[in-house]
């Protein structure tokens, strides 16, 4: 019998879920994520793996209709407003003051009980999940519980995530020093693998030629910006390169000092033909990340993008330097590396394209889920 697991994530872009969901030639292989997130290729390799799926939203209500329909993207701005001020309230009661939390709570307990989980992939920034209900989860199913989070929980967690945390069998972290805390909590076990990689079939580079001439520059970046005290080593960098042929990308907005070289957003496809188009995509990780590994990081390998990186310890564990990528040390050092590397297009060409051998030998994520199961089977 194959082996079952079950989601609990929040979300992101239902747009594209429903449009990808409307283009799915077989109902039966219908996407549980969005290609735009990170889940979407876990996904794919579970399926791959002949595992059965399923995924509960938490973020949508407990009450009424729980069609994926009613939720709409959130564009992160730099100031506060009416629904930030409110969620910030509510993340303040007792759940014992929170009814449609408490139902969620019910509802999720009810679709384990029909889907019968063997596994638990519970996805970080959970705001809704008790630690009663994945107690209870544990208990009535006799099943592992996977916390898998990009982030530090210094910084991030909720309190339901710490109270939680001996119930965690494994902890899934891309940046070591974010897995060390989980541990401190009580978490059974941490493995920084990191959990994002790349999909040989999903991760191809897109004909410069295709390109609609807003995604040609010589330096680019796709991602967030906002808020400051979470980026403001990415926004500086950036800010350092203002008088190159600088495009950005990003879903939120973008600080004042950077509005002007926004060229829209990127997701799914359109990331994909940016990263592949750009002839230097900067990569510099949050201000919270200071081992490295981000999901970019593996993306512009796997897309031939040559990519210059803040030098992060994980960066040289997982790549070699000046091999696959370049790192540089200070804005001084960036925007020198940036000169020459545009002055040197085979130089920048054969790392871009060593990287890709490099990430579809060693970092796919059928490698990632031989070695979850391998950490599980230890268990």
């Amino acid at each position: 019998m194959p082996r079952r697991v079950l989601f609990i994530a929040a979300l992101h872009h239902p747009e594209i879920l429903l449009q990808e969901r409307r283009a799915a030639p077989d109902a039966t292989r219908s996407p549980l994520f969005p290609s735009s997130m990170g889940q979407h290729f876990w996904e794919l390799a579970f399926r791959n793996a002949g595992y059965e799926l399923d995924v509960f939203w938490r973020n949508l209500p407990g009450y009424g209709s729980r069609n994926i329909s009613r939720l709409r993207t959130a564009v992160y701005r730099n100031r506060w407003t009416p629904g930030r001020v409110g969620a910030a309230l509510l993340q303040r009661l007792p759940p014992r003051w929170q009814p449609d939390l408490l139902r969620r709570n019910q509802l999720l307990l009810a679709q384990a009980q029909r889907f019968q989980p063997d596994i638990i992939w519970l996805s970080g920034d959970n705001r809704e999940i008790l630690p009663d209900t994945l107690a209870r989860l544990k208990r009535e199913h006799d099943c592992a519980l996977i916390y898998v989070t990009g982030v530090s929980p210094i910084v991030f967690s909720q309190a339901i995530e710490r109270a939680a945390a001996p119930l965690y069998d494994l902890v899934l972290v891309n940046d070591y020093y974010h897995g060390v805390p989980w541990l401190e909590l009580g978490a059974k076990r941490m493995e920084c693998l990191p959990y994002v990689a790349i999909d040989p079939e999903v991760h191809i580079p897109q004909p410069v030629t295709d390109a609609p001439d807003a995604h040609l520059c010589d330096v680019g970046f796709v991602g967030t910006l906002l808020p400051n005290n979470l980026y403001s080593e990415r926004v500086a960098a950036l800010e350092s390169l203002r008088d190159f042929d600088l495009g950005i990308w990003s879903m939120h907005e973008a600080p004042a000092s950077l509005r002007s070289f926004q060229r829209g957003s990127a997701l799914g496809l359109t990331m994909m033909q940016t990263l592949s188009s750009v002839k230097i995509s900067i990569n510099v990780h949050g201000d919270f990340m200071r081992y490295g590994g981000n999901m970019r990081l593996f993306e512009c390998a796997a897309l031939g993008s040559f990519q210059l990186v803040d030098d992060r310890p994980g960066v040289h564990e997982w790549f070699r330097d000046g091999e696959h990528l370049v790192t540089y040390s200070d804005h001084a050092d960036l925007r020198e590396k940036v000169r020459y590397y545009l002055a040197h297009d085979e130089e920048r060409e054969r790392i871009a394209a060593a990287a890709r051998a490099h990430v579809l030998a060693h970092h796919r994520y059928d490698q990632r889920l031989a070695r979850v199961e391998a950490l599980l089977g230890e268990e």
